[in-house]
Formats: structure tokens, sequence, C-alpha cells
């Protein structure tokens, strides 16, 4: 699909995002093996949200949706079933990674894959640590999906990680779920903390000494209601709008504003970003609030190390800021971006390229100059959803309309993106 952009000459109103699609992961997988029924509200809107819940139904759990509540019928710690064919999680690389600790320790063999874009993403990092654990996993030449788990009786482990990463902690305390004993996940980077609150919201009993995270195992997970806060990923994009575009004014409601995910919040007000945080609340474990953001002046900025980490996927919006600032952004440390639906620091610097904007790539890195101007260009998602949606929003800023190709991809989180960003530029 392609999409037509304009140039904008504001960004104003009010946006309601869909619900967060880390939570929404999350909540879905515990509430498939939680006694009795969990009802959330606000799950996300998007095609990897409901891999997981395709995949979850396949294992036996009953899945409906009531005047936009979704409720999941849980089957318990040991009650899921054998699916009957491949489980199919799409474009969505949480859903394979995360769910791939339940089935490590189901009493049945399973085959999980996905697209085409999913079936070139490595997953070693999930393999390793679960075979430590007694996992029996088969991959594509030993690290590409599809993935044939068969599962076994799994025992706990202390796994140190050795790349920053939310989905791999995950996927070993899901695992320990079914671990007789206290399973530990180190990490030498803080990543984000969704599956910890989730796991204590459902009756786990988890553990968090400084960056060291002890799950016990074989709890008693009992059904919750729940509601998923906004997704600050995707209002990162309208953040970036309003920030970029002349004369904006913009407000997000019920946005998701987790410690470990606010670091967007933090970088941007450090870069000069006119940003209020209003009524603040709890659901969950996690807070909630609403962003009122301006038109500002934005200085330039540096991402390495553990601000890389919390703001890996950001960067391709946030990249776009930097090339709309006055002294430009710098980019460290992100091997991650490398291996997500597309290799990230690639398709920053091609679409750069085609809107005549400076970048040079450094290894796992890159720097942008400020100051620079955007000229209509044709654009290429790559089939990657937030590319599709990061330069939906430098076209914004452009000369003239642009054309986004591959748009349809951003229906990986946000399907109402196109239709919110056309209302709130007018």
């Amino acid at each position: 699909m392609r999409e037509q952009i304009r140039p904008a000459d504001s960004v104003h109103g009010s946006v309601e995002l869909p619900g967060d699609k880390s939570i929404s992961h999350r909540y879905a997988m515990l509430a498939a093996i939680a006694e009795g029924t969990t009802k959330i509200a606000n799950y996300s809107s998007g095609a990897d949200c409901h891999s997981t819940l395709t995949c979850v139904r396949a294992l036996g759990a009953g899945i409906e949706t009531e005047e936009g509540i979704l409720r999941i019928e849980g089957r318990g710690l040991d009650g899921l079933r054998a699916p009957s064919e491949i489980l199919d999680a799409g474009n969505s690389g949480s859903t394979i990674r995360m769910l791939s600790g339940i089935l490590a320790a189901q009493p049945f063999v399973t085959r999980i894959g996905g697209d085409e874009s999913l079936s070139g993403r490595p997953m070693g990092r999930i393999m390793e640590p679960l075979a430590q654990m007694g996992a029996v996993i088969e991959a594509r030449e030993n690290r590409f999906p599809p993935l044939t788990i068969r599962g076994t009786k799994l025992h706990p482990i202390d796994y140190t990680l050795p790349v920053a990463s939310a989905q791999v902690k995950s996927c070993i305390l899901l695992a320990g779920l079914y671990a007789e004993g206290r399973t530990t996940v180190r990490e030498q980077i803080r990543t984000r903390d969704h599956t910890e609150l989730a796991l204590r919201e459902f009756g786990a009993d988890v553990e968090t000494q400084g960056r060291a995270i002890t799950i016990t195992g074989r709890p008693r997970l009992e059904g919750r209601e729940l509601r998923v806060p906004g997704d600050l990923s995707s209002a990162a994009f309208f953040l970036v709008a309003a920030l970029i575009v002349r004369e904006s004014e913009l407000t997000i409601h019920g946005v998701g504003l987790n410690p470990t995910r606010s670091a967007l919040l933090d970088f941007l007000v450090e870069m000069g970003a006119q940003i209020k945080i209003l009524d603040i609340s709890s659901a969950g474990g996690e807070l909630i609030g609403d962003v009122q953001v301006k038109k500002s002046t934005i200085r330039g900025g540096l991402l390495e190390q553990a601000r890389t980490a919390a703001l890996i996927d950001e960067i391709p919006v946030l990249a776009v800021l930097g090339a709309a600032s006055e002294d430009g952004l710098i980019v460290r440390d992100a091997r991650e971006l490398r291996v997500k639906e597309t290799d990230r620091i690639a398709t920053i610097a091609e679409n750069f390229r085609r809107m005549g904007l400076a970048i040079t790539i450094q290894g796992d890195g890159f720097e942008i100059p400020g100051r620079q101007h955007f000229h209509a260009a044709e654009l290429d998602s790559m089939g990657d959803h937030r590319i599709a949606m990061a330069f939906s929003v430098a076209a914004l800023a452009a000369d003239g309309p642009c054309i986004v190709e591959g748009a349809e991809s951003a229906r990986v989180s946000f399907p109402e993106f196109f239709d919110t960003l056309h209302r709130v530029t007018g």
C-alpha cells in the first residue's frame, strides 16, 4: 500500500493510542496459563499482538471479545494442549521468543514459525538458555525459525544475559514458572520490566535485587481484570511530529509511563522538548498519564550503552528528530537494530538518502548532522512498521508531498496510525 503524506502546518489536538504492545503480549500469555478468566481492556489492536492471541487460542485458551473487552479463559499452568498445526507468530518476534519459554515446558511437541521477515531473525539467544534448562529445540540452520520445541521438565538456572533483551529475559522467566526452584536472570543493562510487573499481578513470586530478577517456580496464577496503558513507543511518532512541525501542540491520553520505558521522555526533555505529564495514575503496577507536547527548539543528543538499549524501538523516529534538531544525533551500541524486522540502520540510511539527508554509519551506530532540509521523496518501509511510521513523520517536514511504500506494515503495531496522523495534521 502506498500512502501519500503532505507537509503539515501544525500538529494539533489530542490522540488516543492503542494498548501497549509489550504489555498486551505478556498479559495474553499469562492469562492463557492462569486459572480462571482474565479481562483485558485496551488490548493492542496491532497484528503482532493478535498473533499472540492466535497462538494461545491454538494451545487451548478460550478467547472472545465483548464490548471492547478481551476475555481469556485460562487453562492453568499445566492445562495447555498440543496444537493441531504449526503455530503462526506472523511478524512478531515477541510472540515467538517469549512464548517459547512456555512451550519448552509442555508435555508435547510444538512447531512455531512466522512470516518471511520473522523466519530470518536469529533465535540463538533464547535457544541457549532454554537448552541449559533442559529444553530440546530444533531450528533451521540451528538458529532460524521455524522452531520445533520438544517440551520437557525444566530445571532452574542462573543466567546472565550477554546482550540486553527484554524478550530473552522474559522467555527465561516464563520458562522459570515451570521449573522447580528459583530461576535467576541477571542483566548487565536494565531492560523494560513489564514481565516482572505482570507476573506479580497474576500471582507469581518475583524478586528483584539490583539487576538480578528471580522467579520461584510452580506458582498458582489467577485471572485478573486489567487495562493496558497506551503504547509509549507509538506515542513517540506523534511526540516527534509535534516537535518538528511549526505551531504544534498535542495531548496524548492514557500513555504508559513505566520508568523502564519513560527514558524516551527524559531524553526528549534533555534535547529541549517542552513536555508536561498530566493526571498520573496506576493500574496493574504500570504508571499511566497524559502527555502534552509543544513545538520546541531541539538541541542535539547522544544515545549509547544503556540508553540505546532503553530506546531501541524509538531510534528510527529519533533519527528523524536528530536531522531536524540544531546539533544532530549520535547513536552508538545499537547492534540490536540489525536484527529487527529489517536491518534498521540500513533502512534508516536508505530513506535518509532518498530525502537528501546526511547520515554516517559507524559500526553498529550512526551520526546525523542537525539543521537538515527534508526533501520530498518516495520512501520505502521495507516491510518494517517502525520505518513506515518514522518516515511518515519525516514527510510532514518535507518540501513537498511524499509517498510511503509499504505503508500497510504499520498495522503490525498501530493499525490506526495513518488515520490518526491525518486527523492531527488537518
